[in-house]
């Protein structure tokens, strides 16, 4: 793991930190990864940088040999967690596909605010934020993951993710190593 710096705009993405995902089994305990994201937030929110709290409504259409859900999903399926504590300055985002760039604001958004690098948490580390720091890197973005901030339904994916993937998109470090290099860059 090496997490070198974080651009001077740099925005925190918290991915489906929701009800209806974090009630899933995961290979890590989600109330950890709920509460290292939470730290993450209101220190971004402490230093003025954008929180970005992504949700999932939805699915992208297509065939798949793995099962999906289909039909409606519970009324608070999509609620945050309480815990990320939503504030009026944050950016919502709600996806239909994997990835939070694909059919939303979330790339207009960070340009206006003139955000060069992402910080990516939340859950599962091989969909959601997977899928959101691919595109997070084509797009040009500087990428970090707090990798103990995040969990995946399968282990393994989980693993690769994390060894194989990330490395190849951007830096990889634990919640406390984000949170010394925010505030060694902001004081």
């Amino acid at each position: 793991m090496a997490l070198t710096t974080l651009d001077a705009k740099t925005a925190l993405l918290v991915i489906d930190l929701q009800r209806g995902i974090v009630a899933l089994p995961t290979a890590h305990p989600t109330a950890e990864v709920v509460t290292r994201s939470a730290s993450l937030a209101d220190a971004f929110r402490r230093h003025g940088l954008p929180v970005v709290l992504v949700n999932v409504a939805g699915g992208a259409p297509g065939r798949a040999e793995q099962a999906r859900h289909s039909g409606d999903f519970p009324a608070d399926f999509v609620e945050l967690v309480p815990e990320v504590n939503r504030q009026p300055s944050d950016h919502l985002v709600t996806k239909r596909t994997w990835g939070a760039f694909t059919n939303t604001d979330l790339e207009a958004y960070l340009r206006k605010q003139g955000v060069t690098q992402v910080v990516l948490v939340g859950v599962a580390t091989s969909i959601g934020v997977e899928s959101t720091a691919r595109f997070a890197h084509e797009l040009g973005f500087n990428v970090t993951f707090a990798v103990d901030a995040m969990t995946d339904m399968n282990l393994d994916a989980h693993t690769n993710s994390i060894a194989r993937i990330f490395p190849r998109l951007g830096e990889t470090g634990t919640t406390q190593d984000v949170l010394d290099l925010l505030e060694k860059s902001r004081a």
